[in-house]
């Protein structure tokens, strides 16, 4: 199953490994080094300001969708998938 996180960006259910609300972005200090680190996989699709961040096995995408609504849209697994 696919996740849409944002600009017509589809992602891999099993790929994802965390889905990090803005407010945790923003105030964590581990969050922070390391994002300083990985700047070459970082994909921004919002435009604005991003309300969360979605971090894959090999790209960081910074998404104007919220958490939550990301979080249902990748829990809805269906039998097939595995």
């Amino acid at each position: 199953m696919y996740v849409h996180v944002g600009e017509d960006i589809l992602v891999r259910t099993k790929d994802i490994v965390a889905i990090i609300d803005k407010d945790t972005v923003k105030t964590s200090q581990v969050v922070k080094e390391y994002l300083n680190g990985q700047n070459e996989n970082i994909v921004h699709l919002a435009k604005g300001s991003f309300k969360s961040l979605v971090v894959t096995t090999d790209k960081i995408y910074y998404s104007p969708l919220a958490s939550g609504t990301l979080k249902k849209r990748s829990s809805n697994l269906t039998v097939q998938e595995f």
